[in-house]
């Protein structure tokens, strides 16, 4: 799997690695109950900068290789709530690997 980030229709999407995890004690109330996980992006099989993202699945965890999907985009995750967030993880990548 090539690895980038890539404009869409549907916003931008990145793949990254979960390096851990943000404890807040005061969140926006459409944040509530929903993890927020620091995530090295990888672009071209290279790790690049760190963010913050909001876990749609509740499942991910340090270690994991997710995909994320960006802008407005992002709070449409979320099915019950439009949460302010820039960066949602929407699932998880089994197996990666950078082949040349």
């Amino acid at each position: 799997m090539r690895s980038t980030r890539r404009e869409s229709g549907i916003g931008t999407m990145y793949t990254g690695e979960v390096v851990g995890s943000v404890v807040a004690t005061v969140k926006d109330p459409g944040l509530e109950g929903i993890p927020l996980l620091v995530v090295r992006l990888i672009e071209n099989g290279q790790p690049k900068n760190m963010i913050v993202a909001a876990d749609s699945t509740r499942q991910a965890g340090k270690g994991d290789f997710v995909y994320l999907i960006g802008a407005k985009e992002a709070a449409r995750m979320f099915r019950h709530s439009s949460p302010a967030t820039d960066a949602a993880i929407v699932g998880f990548i089994d197996d990666y690997r950078e082949e040349l």
